[in-house]
């Protein structure tokens, strides 16, 4: 513990605001989205118009998401250096999970548009098929992986074991989320197929 705590500034507030960031983002967005999906509350609020409400969303988590990033580089800048780490192999590899991370961000984001990537599922917004293509092929939340091996990566990179830590509450927090939102929105568009069935039958 004494090992953990010489790499590891327990005392500094920028560590528990960035956690607290990490933890709020995933929940604000699956409360706000489930809301909208039981109350139409953002479509409301864009005058009846649902993509407009997910573009809504949408800027409202990527600025979190900013928020989130600009707490977590302060609170990497408050945090001990472990020599071990800070080395140029470290650095490379480091450099290597960032990029990674980033190709799978951004190529999920290009796969799915604004609304496939921002909850668009829950305004009513649904695909007609499933994204089956890269990133998509590697794991099927490309979005989620990806940004956490940039947090990361970056930990690597300024040699920090509080970001590694922090690194792993984000996969966390990500994989809690995860048990809420995908049996959420399978059953949204299993809802759709079984809609789309019946109006056959009715035909």
């Amino acid at each position: 513990m004494d090992a953990v705590k010489t790499y590891v500034d327990f005392s500094q507030d920028s560590l528990k605001y960035s956690a607290l960031s990490v933890a709020f983002n995933p929940v604000f967005w699956n409360i706000a989205a489930r809301l909208e999906y039981n109350t139409h509350f953002l479509t409301k609020l864009a005058l009846g118009r649902p993509k407009c409400g997910c573009y809504l969303l949408a800027v409202t988590i990527f600025s979190l998401g900013i928020i989130r990033d600009l707490l977590y580089e302060k609170a990497l800048r408050d945090q001990p250096i472990y020599n071990a780490l800070d080395i140029l192999p470290v650095k490379i590899i480091a450099g290597l999970i960032f990029a990674y991370g980033n190709v799978l961000v951004l190529s999920s984001m290009w796969a799915l548009g604004v609304t496939g990537t921002y909850l668009g599922d829950y305004f009513g917004i649904l695909m007609d098929a499933r994204v089956t293509g890269f990133p998509f092929n590697i794991t099927d939340n490309p979005m989620y992986y990806g940004s956490t091996l940039s947090f990361l990566g970056t930990a690597l990179w300024f040699a920090k074991p509080a970001g590694i830590a922090l690194s792993a509450f984000v996969l966390v927090m990500y994989l809690i989320a995860l048990r809420f939102e995908e049996p959420f929105t399978a059953e949204i568009y299993a809802k759709r197929d079984r809609e789309r069935a019946a109006g056959k039958k009715d035909k």
